[in-house]
């Protein structure tokens, strides 16, 4: 009876390394999601989203039941003159992003605004939220 090398990875190896090829020769597929930075001051709660070659016409923004909700798409584009990327390390595809906001926060007066591929959302604070300073007379008896 002739003997068999026995590699029992060989065929886990090459489903490895296909799939492995797929997931980064295909750019559109993987998921991504932007970095947001939240900050808070006596006025307002304030979201920063990092989602540069985004069409700020394409991007989503939902306020219902206190969650924020961002969405978006940055489409893969690849380029038209025959040149092949060396590397593709940036994300492509749809994303959603969603997050609790405190009863403080004012649902009428958020603003929007997209600058430099930064979404800023502003959400004033209810009157009612925001500190109020109160003099103390002090009497000397």
């Amino acid at each position: 009876m002739p003997m068999i090398k026995y590699n029992p990875f060989h065929t886990d190896l090459d489903a490895f390394q296909e799939s492995l090829s797929r997931l980064f020769s295909e750019p559109a597929s993987r998921p991504w999601s932007p970095a947001v930075d939240i900050y808070e001051n006596e006025n307002e709660l304030v979201f920063k989203a990092d989602i540069p070659d985004i069409d700020p016409k394409e991007v989503g923004i939902q306020l219902e039941n206190g969650t924020l909700t961002l969405k978006g798409e940055r489409k893969f584009g690849q380029e038209k003159s025959g040149k092949g990327f060396h590397r593709i390390e940036r994300g492509y595809g749809s994303f959603v992003r969603a997050f609790s906001l405190p009863d403080t926060v004012d649902p009428e007066k958020v603003k929007a605004d997209y600058k430099s591929g930064v979404l800023t959302v502003t959400l004033p604070k209810k009157e009612i939220a925001k500190p109020k300073t109160i003099n103390v007379e002090i009497s000397n008896n």
